[in-house]
């Protein structure tokens, strides 16, 4: 019978970054969205809010929940050792938050309008920066995808059905919203995916708190 069991040292407060940093984000995002002058979430990503006077909210908004992301991934290690998802889990979970950070440190190139006065339209040209930005959500998704099939394993060799159900059914949301081939609507697919993607690892986190596994 498996016992109800504490976390101890500084494990909770890794945990718990991954409990804050997906509300965080989207919390920021939000009032971002709400607020910023002339940024519309049908047409433009959450990206571009890295961009004008305000830019370095969002900036410091992907760096923030990036490392806490990544201070998570380390504390999933210890609760997750010894057994399945103990090496790859932690280490696509921080491969996620690394994403998160390149994607305030490496900025999005202007378009769309947006800022106010930029071209509409998406860019002729990337800069060096638009580039590297550009493969920044392609290697966040990715790893919070595979992350979440590769927990689910643990999920369900443990007997947890409904977790593991869960991270699937997060996995293959993540993976529709953010791989659907049509362009319309895409900015607001991926911020609904920066929701669902999140979310899994904050109730993760919850759940380890209260019962870290051995």
């Amino acid at each position: 019978m498996q016992t109800q069991t504490k976390a101890t040292g500084t494990t909770p407060a890794l945990l718990a970054c991954g409990v804050v940093s997906g509300p965080l984000f989207a919390g920021v995002a939000l009032v971002q969205v709400l607020t910023r002058d002339g940024f519309d979430l049908s047409r433009h990503p959450l990206s571009l809010l890295s961009l004008g006077d305000l830019g370095w909210v969002q900036i410091a908004n992907f760096v923030v929940a990036g490392l806490l992301a990544i201070a998570f991934s380390a504390g999933s290690r210890r609760v997750l050792q010894p057994g399945r998802a103990a090496t790859w889990g932690p280490r696509l979970l921080g491969l996620y938050g690394i994403g998160l950070v390149a994607g305030g440190v490496f900025v999005a190139d202007p378009g769309a309008g947006f800022p106010p006065g930029a071209p509409e339209g998406a860019p002729e040209q990337l800069s060096w920066h638009g580039a590297l930005h550009a493969v920044a959500p392609p290697l966040a998704f990715l790893s919070l995808i595979l992350a979440c099939l590769v927990v689910a394993r643990r999920f369900a060799a443990a007997g947890e059905r409904g977790w593991a159900a869960y991270s699937v059914a997060t996995a293959l949301g993540c993976l529709a919203l953010t791989a659907w081939p049509d362009l319309d609507g895409i900015s607001v697919r991926l911020a609904a995916a920066m929701v669902v993607g999140p979310a899994w690892i904050a109730a993760s986190a919850a759940k380890w708190l209260r019962r870290p596994q051995p």
